[in-house]
């Protein structure tokens, strides 16, 4: 295995538990040692697919200690203003979770499982016709040359593995930034220790065409993480001095302001870091290798389905070698026809979060919108279930998430148009009119 992060830690304890002998070769220095760069360090937001992956290999009692639950958004205005919106029902909620703390944890459950882990290892050269690997030692500059008779590359959005694929025939291939960098700033706990701000939900300064978001952490202090603009007016280009920064903070984010001593030094010390994403197929090649994570579908972090989707990769691909007894040639096919519409669905779904995030959760017609969904939901359950519900909290594929999400968004567009929608919101003629239109469409 090529990458030892989140997803491929994960699947060398699944691979362990299939009885296949692993060996996981990464390019970082054991972050358990050296406190070695834990890579994109925005927290990571845990949900339904991803404690599926985990509660495969038994780690959900010992993750459940250490993440924190956000039942909802908190939405922070300008004026200094803040309104509650819950994700879901019945205490549905998202999980904060440190990025480099799950990855320690799965790196050393993976070694307890019998995976063996190989630091400071630069894959250079995958030869696809061999199954050859070629491993430059990150401090030193020593070579290591091996074989071995599956490949599997797990080692991220700039991945080693799939760049060998991408000069094959007919391999598709695509990367694709947004306009907006992150930069990572932070909410130190109160004098006593505790939370400045609502523990439990994941905080959202929307201000249209960039926003500044907020995870807790078990410490008491919150993970920020600006998403703004490289160039323009305002942008990262533009924020070059510490006035500037304040001035810009004061003015716009007041109230996350005040609670951000820090913020010059953090502006100016944390990189921006870019955001991709990446299309690809093939992700295998001659049953030999494999591509997983985000190796074959990296996506923009904005409807925290990176890691979940990951593992949820990992889940399948266990389901498939127990179900086709370990014949790869059966197993890499049903494989990337599986998982492929799914990770072009999520990459869709996640960009388009993005301009929800930052543009519309502080509108009021975006919130008679939702208002008008749950309370159909509620009443009809069983013909109308909510995006957001069906990517976070249900296995529905992605695709098939997408494909409904954007049907629903047609019926809601045409309720939403009705003449004096806000009085009328709640009334049996809006219930009538979405059941005729869920008919319209062919659903009974």
């Amino acid at each position: 295995m090529i990458g030892a992060g989140l997803v491929g830690s994960l699947l060398a304890c699944y691979m362990r538990k299939r009885g296949y002998e692993v060996d996981v070769y990464e390019r970082r220095g054991d972050m358990r040692k050296d406190g070695a760069y834990a890579g994109r360090s925005i927290n990571l937001a845990l949900s339904d697919r991803g404690w599926r992956g985990l509660a495969g290999v038994g780690l959900v009692d010992e993750v459940k200690k250490v993440a924190i639950p956000m039942a909802g958004r908190m939405i922070h205005h300008q004026d200094g203003s803040m309104a509650y919106q819950a994700y879901g029902k019945d205490g549905q909620a998202i999980n904060s979770v440190s990025r480099g703390g799950l990855n320690r944890l799965l790196m050393d459950e993976a070694e307890k499982s019998g995976a063996r882990i190989h630091f400071n290892m630069r894959c250079t050269h995958v030869d696809l016709d061999t199954n050859a690997l070629i491993f430059e030692h990150t401090e030193n500059g020593a070579k290591t040359n091996l074989t071995a008779p599956l490949i599997i590359s797990s080692d991220g959005a700039y991945s080693a593995g799939r760049l060998s694929m991408m000069f094959t025939d007919r391999c598709n291939y695509s990367q694709t930034y947004i306009e907006h960098g992150y930069k990572e700033l932070t909410i130190p706990a109160d004098e006593a220790g505790g939370f400045r701000i609502e523990k439990n939900a994941l905080h959202i300064w929307p201000r249209g065409g960039y926003m500044l978001i907020a995870l807790p952490n078990p410490d008491g202090s919150f993970t920020c993480t600006l998403f703004f603009p490289y160039e323009g007016s305002p942008s990262f280009s533009e924020l070059d001095s510490i006035e500037k920064v304040s001035v810009f903070f004061k003015e716009v984010f007041p109230d996350a302001y005040a609670m951000m001593p820090g913020l010059e030094k953090d502006f100016f010390q944390n990189p921006t870091g870019s955001l991709v994403t990446v299309r690809t197929f093939p992700w295998t090649w001659k049953n030999r290798i494999l591509l997983i994570g985000d190796a074959a579908h990296a996506i923009v972090p904005f409807y925290g389905q990176g890691m979940n989707c990951g593992f949820e990769d990992c889940v399948e691909l266990d389901r498939l070698i127990g179900e086709l007894d370990h014949d790869w040639s059966q197993i890499m096919p049903a494989y990337e026809k599986a998982r492929k519409p799914n990770g072009d669905a999520v990459a869709d779904l996640a960009l388009a979060n993005f301009i929800e995030m930052r543009d519309l959760v502080g509108k009021p017609e975006f919130l008679l919108r939702k208002k008008i969904e749950a309370r159909f939901n509620e009443r009809h359950p069983e013909k109308w279930t909510p995006l957001y519900t069906m990517v976070t909290f249900s296995e529905t594929p992605y695709s098939v998430a997408l494909r409904e999400g954007k049907r629903q968004d047609g019926i809601m567009d045409k309720i939403m148009s009705m003449p004096g929608i806000e009085q009328k919101w709640d009334s049996k003629e809006v219930e009538e009119t979405i059941l005729g239109l869920l008919n319209e469409k062919g659903v009974s």
